[in-house]
């Protein structure tokens, strides 16, 4: 429309020059001509008959004719009326001052195609990862999307973004000393050579970071009891002041742990009998690590399972996101969101594998 309009607008122009050596007689003839060549057309056409105009005549008609007065237009021979004329005036000028306001930019930023394409790599990586996981990971990134449009791409693509997951709330007492309070477990698995080992761990409610304190296939009183006095000497290191340390009633936790924790000032918290909800900062760890571990990777021997676990340690503390530290890790804070455009749009994420690529971390490459 834009290109037939400029061409009528310059054919009327040279038009109007060939008008300037024409006389006011010759003009009064031409106009009489038109005049009557518009009574034969709507004498051979017919009150009835209405002629259609394309958008790009209106808008022509409507700027050479909308300067005349009232009076003027209403004692031309037009074919439309001149209330029509004025009418298609006031709407090419509605859709200028539309196109001027208009803002230049509405709603969301738009998507970058680099972003959603890491995404979907990421889910393809991770197939257990939820549409939650994949923000954190984007987030210890530094790329800013809101997880709604983590799940929009996913739903778009068929993939489902929340596995089902068992999932427990805290009680009241955890939530008001988290500050204070460390929780410990025991893990049973099985290696290849067919032995059962114990694994013992503990976390720090507060900071989310987790201490394995070591794994055995015998767990006997003096294995704990070391284990215990170990842990008391690293939070004494590290300057941690707990208060309280919650556990189950497992028998293998000997009675002298209790007075050990106690000479440092933690209190022993004992869950009630099937209640693991009192516990349940430890068991969610405790689910974590046979997801994304135990049940992912063939443990040959004790030894290989101290390995596999100090490697989770170190990824669970210094680059797993955590929901609940607002998708930091316990042990790095999460970076400020990137801002410049071009690298957004140049993204180049690397992968570091760990135990051969059961466990994934990404960064950016240097």
């Amino acid at each position: 429309m834009l290109l037939r309009l400029a061409y009528l607008t310059v054919t009327n122009a040279f038009a109007a020059l060939r008008l300037l050596p024409m006389g006011d007689r010759d003009k009064d003839v031409e106009t009489l001509v038109l005049r009557h060549q518009i009574t034969v057309l709507e004498r051979q056409l017919g009150a009835d008959i209405k002629v259609r105009f394309a958008p790009k005549d209106r808008a022509l008609l409507a700027a050479l004719l909308t300067s005349l007065p009232r009076e003027v237009l209403r004692r031309l021979r037009l074919l439309v009326r001149p209330d029509t004329v004025l009418r298609w005036h006031r709407d090419l000028m509605k859709r200028r001052h539309a196109r001027t306001c208009r803002p230049k930019r509405a709603g969301r930023p738009p998507r970058v195609r680099s972003i959603r394409t890491l995404i979907l790599r990421l889910v393809r990586e991770n197939p257990s990862r939820g549409y939650r996981r994949v923000h954190g990971e984007l987030t210890t990134l530094g790329i800013k999307v809101a997880p709604s449009t983590v799940w929009e791409i996913l739903q778009q693509e068929g993939i489902d973004p929340a596995p089902e997951r068992a999932s427990t709330t805290w009680a009241n007492f955890l939530r008001s000393q988290a500050d204070a309070l460390l929780a410990c477990d025991f893990i049973e698995t099985i290696t290849l050579n067919g032995q059962r080992h114990y694994i013992l761990a503990v976390i720090e409610h507060t900071t989310r970071r987790v201490r394995v304190l070591g794994a055995t296939a015998h767990p006997t009183a003096n294995w704990v009891t070391q284990a215990i006095r170990n842990l008391v000497m690293d939070l004494d290191d590290v300057g941690c002041r707990a208060r309280f340390l919650v556990r189950d009633r497992d028998g293998k936790f000997p009675a002298l742990i209790d007075e050990i924790l106690a000479e440092a000032g933690i209190k022993t918290v004992l869950t009630g009998i099937r209640i693991p909800r009192m516990n349940s900062i430890m068991e969610r760890w405790v689910q974590s690590c046979h997801r994304e571990l135990l049940d992912r990777c063939l443990l040959w021997n004790e030894h290989h399972l101290r390995h596999a676990l100090r490697e989770y340690e170190r990824f669970y503390n210094h680059h797993r996101a955590h929901q609940a530290l607002d998708q930091a890790a316990p042990l790095r804070s999460v970076p400020d969101p990137i801002t410049d455009p071009e690298r957004i749009i140049n993204l180049n994420v690397r992968r570091r594998d760990r135990l051969g690529g059961v466990v994934h971390e990404y960064s950016h490459a240097a």
